[in-house]
């Protein structure tokens, strides 16, 4: 298996297709890095919102 190495040596990730809203904003959600659990999907989000949630980046170095 090949390794890319703009994404930091690891495999390309499998993207999901699919017709979804953000809970948060509304907007149209395309593709997703997982595929959504049904019982969850009150909580899906976009990229913009998920990143306001995240809590911040630590950086150890």
């Amino acid at each position: 298996m090949a390794f890319n190495q703009d994404n930091g040596g690891f495999p390309p990730r499998k993207m999901y297709q699919g017709d979804w809203k953000c809970s948060k904003c509304g907007k149209a959600i395309t593709e997703l890095p997982f595929e959504p659990d049904p019982a969850r999907m009150s909580n899906l989000m976009c990229r913009d919102c998920y990143r306001e949630e995240r809590p911040p980046r630590r950086n150890f170095r």
